[in-house]
């Protein structure tokens, strides 16, 4: 829980995509659980959270060994396990915020059309690192322009279908990015 109400959810905004004690099989047809299981389209994210007297100091050897090999395991069928030690949440929030951010990024960040001019290619970039609706208005201060300037971008990409309209039916009011 302190995971999601200190670091999830104040950086993303919703809960989209993860999944919690997600369930895995082994490498001896058993099964694992995950503590949470981020998947965005088709990609595999398993976040650990590693507690410091289960995970390290009472650890007893077949316990390390069996550790090590479940998450060689996981990165063997496809899964990037994120660990992150558990008083880190408390003591360094904002690096376990960047490490999320980060994850995201990897998973939503892909190559750039290359016929697009700079200003509708940075707004897709904006999108992309946005993992939540956002307004014309933010994408306006991002860019250091008009919000009328920006509210045409986001209707010319809308149009290119690099976006979407979120919300608003008459008027948008939020975009996000086209999937």
């Amino acid at each position: 829980m302190a995971f999601l109400r200190s670091v999830w959810y104040p950086i993303v905004g919703n809960f989209n995509d993860l999944y919690l004690e997600w369930e895995v099989r082994d490498f001896a047809n058993g099964y694992r659980y995950l503590d949470f299981a981020y998947m965005p389209r088709d990609a595999k994210a398993a976040i650990e959270i590693q507690g410091y007297s289960s995970h390290a100091r009472d650890l007893e050897l077949w316990r390390f060994k069996d550790l090590c090999s479940r998450h060689a395991h996981l990165a063997l069928v496809g899964w990037l396990v994120l660990p992150i030690a558990y008083p880190s949440i408390v003591e360094a929030t904002k690096m376990c915020q960047h490490l999320i951010l980060s994850l995201i990024g990897k998973f939503i960040s892909t190559d750039m059309h290359a016929d697009l001019p700079w200003l509708e290619a940075e707004t897709v970039r904006f999108a992309r690192r946005t993992p939540r609706d956002f307004t014309a208005n933010e994408l306006a201060a991002h860019l250091n322009i008009s919000s009328r300037h920006a509210r045409t971008l986001l209707h010319t990409l809308c149009d290119k279908q690099l976006l979407a309209v979120s919300s608003g039916k008459e008027r948008a009011r939020s975009y996000i990015l086209h999937l």
